[in-house]
């Protein structure tokens, strides 16, 4: 039978995503140990026989998906992944078709039930991230491959490899993580690229078989594209392996994302709190919270949604930069998250000094930095507002009228008083509730 996109099923599937807006990413592995990133193994070249006794180091005693997940609720999260497997191969649970995985470590753990377990006991909605790509595996292209640690040595030709049978065992693994542990709320392959695309991953197939054992999960589009493109739902031509979503990686686009036919896409930029996914020891570059938290409300106020990442040590812990951030998003959340959860585009021109998000028939306006004099609220009708109140706290917010802009009789003004400083400097949120 073709296959039929509904457009009333894929709106009911993606209906949680589009209102959790805020997200965790957790990139964790055999590269925490050497700490230079998960990508080490391609961008140092290191060949299978020096990267495999990672394994005999792999036990990260510290690591407490408990404390992980009450992080994440902590911090305003609504939903967290876990890389349950990465290009390196090495697998993050207890999986049939490999040696190469944690239960054969020291640690002995399987850490994608501990990881789900722990998730849905702190109310999270939990899916796996599934790298579609192995480099270890000795079917999958090694010699002139894009990325492949040993692409630019002859010695690894591909003569006698079978790509084909890779697939079985890629098809045979994710048929594992969708049969073994309950219901996933996400799953989030990663990546095509050049001639590897859509059914070159025999990727009908796999679609169908994900499907079937779970048939409301939210799937990325990366079975098409890379971090680049977007994908056939957007070009209005969805194959059955579409995805559910679009994945901007380490950038925010300019506006909001829209298929070819104008409809609003469901989009996640994937962010790092520094330059890397996996652990880097050296990598200190982490952005501060009062950024994170604006590039969260600009994802909303376009429409998206934000997934941020942790790369924990090789012990198993959250670097203290990462928990030190996550610990002030979660104060600014605690009190502003209902400008932020459910909420989209206001469809109102962006303020010079913030931006607008909105859910219904109320406004937030999120106020980055204060004005000379009373406070503009561009967009609004006086006759229309019901009642302006500050979000943190609940305090009233009075409109402006000051004859200052007297000589602008059709823009709302509001007074904040007559301290210069917002009362959050990061963003200082009015919810601006409309009359029906």
């Amino acid at each position: 039978m073709a296959f039929q996109f509904s457009r009333e099923a894929y709106e009911c599937r993606v209906k949680w995503f589009t209102e959790a807006r805020f997200g965790m990413f957790i990139h964790f592995g055999l590269y925490s140990i050497p700490a230079r990133g998960e990508w080490v193994r391609s961008e140092e070249f290191i060949p299978k026989e020096d990267y495999d006794p990672l394994i005999n180091e792999f036990n990260p005693t510290r690591c407490d998906m408990r404390q992980w997940m009450r992080t994440a609720r902590d911090a305003g999260m609504q939903y967290v992944l876990f890389t349950a497997k990465h290009h390196d191969g090495f697998c993050l649970y207890d999986s049939a078709y490999t040696d190469f995985k944690s239960t054969n470590s020291p640690a002995g753990r399987d850490f994608v039930r501990e990881f789900l377990d722990a998730a849905r006991e702190y109310g999270l909605r939990a899916g796996l991230y599934f790298s579609i790509i192995d480099w270890r595996h000795p079917d999958f292209p090694h010699y002139g491959d894009k990325q492949h640690p040993m692409r630019n040595d002859p010695a690894y030709g591909n003569e006698n490899r079978d790509f084909n049978r890779y697939l079985d065992f890629f098809h045979a693994q994710v048929k594992e993580v969708c049969s073994n542990y309950g219901k996933l709320d996400l799953i989030w392959f990663d990546f095509s690229y050049d001639g590897l695309r859509g059914e070159a991953w025999r990727g009908t197939e796999l679609i169908e078989m994900v499907r079937s054992l779970q048939p409301d999960v939210v799937i990325n589009n990366r079975l098409e594209v890379s971090g680049e493109g977007y994908g056939s739902l957007a070009e209005c031509r969805p194959m059955p392996y579409h995805g559910d979503f679009v994945t901007p990686e380490k950038m925010i686009p300019p506006h909001g994302l829209l298929d070819v036919e104008g409809r609003p896409l469901v989009w996640e930029s994937c962010v790092t709190m520094n330059e890397h996914w996996g652990y880097c020891a050296t990598d200190n570059f982490y952005k501060p919270a009062p950024m994170l938290i604006k590039q969260l409300v600009e994802c909303v106020s376009k429409g998206g949604n934000m997934i941020l990442n942790v790369g924990p040590d090789a012990t198993g812990r959250f670097p203290q930069q990462s928990l030190e951030i996550l610990a002030e998003m979660g104060r600014w959340m605690d009190r502003n998250g209902e400008s932020i959860y459910g909420c989209g585009p206001a469809g109102m021109e962006k303020p010079e000094y913030g931006r607008i998000t909105r859910k219904g028939n109320t406004l937030y306006y999120h106020l980055y930095e204060n004005t000379i004099g009373p406070m503009p609220l561009p967009g609004l009708e006086k006759d229309k507002v019901q009642a302006i109140r500050r979000l943190a706290d609940g305090t009233e917010v009075l409109l402006s009228t000051n004859w200052v802009h007297s000589d602008y009789p059709d823009v709302v003004f509001v007074d904040l008083g007559p301290d210069p400083a917002l009362p959050d400097t990061t963003d200082t949120v009015l919810e601006v509730r409309l009359k029906d």
